[in-house]
């Protein structure tokens, strides 16, 4: 007995002497701290995986960022935007080989530091059971990192780049080099009196259309789900599937049929509805100001049925109970619905109705497809019904202006990122997750 407490004692001197600094130093050459710490074929691996990046990929980092610096030196042979794309995935890789380093030294470290307080270090079988158990998760989200980062991340990337470049029409590779202008596209976007007429009237106008267009889908949603619901309703479920009908037609093809019928001069809506009555046509795809209008009543149209279904499951979900202890107290109508209906709903759906107001903030389809746009704005580089995602597109597509296109898409990016992390944070359903 007493020689084994002698043993432990030795056994404690000898952890206390295992300095997780020195390991973690050594880890400045891959796998020197593992090695210290004793875990000599884990070392042995991160060393072999670190000087294989290193002989790979050193090269190709290196002419990668002095491309993003130079963006080529000879023009018609040198292309810019391959310089440029060689230069943002010379930082993937620089921020992957930095971000695992790190996890090398700090893995030194914590694995000395543990040993310092009598960790045992496993053998080899250990070893690859506790590896497997610990990287299994992340080898499973992988393959989707992987896609996000080439996928998204990339042309994230590229785009925001773009708008410190001088790429235009005028000035396009691979018979031009491109330059580093700095923040000289923000400023002509806010200083030049037509870029900066044309960015606040579609902003504008943008925000105009997400606050009614959205608002107006909501409101109707829940006074068709609340008159739905009424108990005196008979034939709820044809009722409902009726209600639901216009989800089920394609978006687009649902705004060609709408852009027909709202023609200035074919149009049905024209011919047998507002001339046979007032004696005369809307013009609701020449006049700004009536293709708003048609287009804000599309929208309604095509999404209330998804809200409609949301709020449908949610007022099902409420107790009966509520209501008759309101009718108890003696509460009217508006009153149940002001203190029971409408908090249960809103806090049920908050965070899919603020999402509501970010997808119409980007809803391209409805403008592109309806009238492209338009009508035309004299003085304005974008149409009448142009919000800030079609005119990006318009930009990109048909004015080739990338360098102005990739600045007002780092605004919107923004504005809707703010805009829906400040909303989210205000969701009692935001602030209240994993309470119960």
């Amino acid at each position: 007995m007493a020689a084994t407490n002698k043993n432990d004692k030795h056994d404690l001197l000898v952890n206390k002497k295992h300095n997780p600094t020195v390991a973690a130093l050594l880890s400045i050459i891959p796998g020197l701290g593992q090695a210290y710490n004793k875990r000599f074929l884990k070392g042995a691996a991160l060393f072999i995986l670190f000087a294989a990046f290193v002989v790979a990929f050193t090269e190709l980092i290196s002419a990668g960022l002095q491309g993003l610096v130079t963006l080529g030196e000879v023009p018609r042979e040198d292309d810019s935007r391959i310089f440029l794309s060689n230069g943002i995935l010379s930082l993937i890789f620089t921020a992957f080989f930095l971000s695992f380093y790190i996890l090398n030294i700090q893995d030194a470290f914590k694995d000395a530091k543990r040993i310092q307080l009598g960790w045992k270090v496993p053998n080899i079988r250990e070893g690859f059971r506790n590896a497997w158990d610990n990287s299994f998760p992340y080898l499973l989200i992988g393959p989707g990192l992987f896609l996000l980062i080439f996928v998204v991340i990339f042309p994230l990337l590229f785009m925001v780049f773009l708008a410190f470049t001088n790429y235009n029409l005028y000035n396009a590779p691979p018979r031009n080099l491109l330059e580093w202008v700095g923040f000289e596209n923000f400023v002509t976007l806010f200083t030049i009196n037509e870029w900066r007429t044309t960015f606040f009237n579609v902003l504008s106008w943008t925000l105009i259309w997400t606050f009614v267009a959205t608002t107006l889908q909501i409101g109707l949603a829940l006074f068709l789900a609340v008159l739905v619901n009424d108990p005196r309703v008979r034939f709820k479920k044809l009722i409902r599937t009726v209600l639901i009908l216009p989800w089920a037609v394609p978006g687009f093809v649902t705004i060609i049929i709408f852009s027909a019928l709202f023609n200035d001069n074919f149009g049905a809506i024209n011919l047998q509805i507002i001339e046979p009555l007032f004696g005369q046509r809307v013009p609701w795809l020449t006049d700004a100001t009536a293709t708003r209008v048609a287009i804000i009543m599309i929208q309604v149209w095509l999404g209330f049925p998804f809200v409609y279904a949301l709020f449908t499951g949610v007022l099902q979900g409420i107790s009966a109970d509520w209501y008759e202890a309101a009718d108890m107290d003696g509460a009217n109508r508006w009153q149940k619905f002001r203190n029971i209906t409408f908090p249960h709903v809103m806090f049920a759906t908050a965070p899919l109705l603020i999402m509501q107001y970010a997808g119409n903030f980007n809803n391209f389809n409805i403008i592109y497809l309806f009238n492209q746009g338009g009508p035309a704005v004299r003085g304005q580089t974008a149409g009448g019904t142009d919000i800030l995602i079609s005119w990006i597109y318009g930009l990109t597509f048909t004015n080739q202006q990338f360098n102005m296109a990739a600045a007002i898409s780092i605004i919107l990016g923004i504005l809707v990122a703010g805009f829906a992390f400040f909303q989210f944070r205000r969701s009692r359903s935001f602030k209240e997750e994993g309470t119960f």
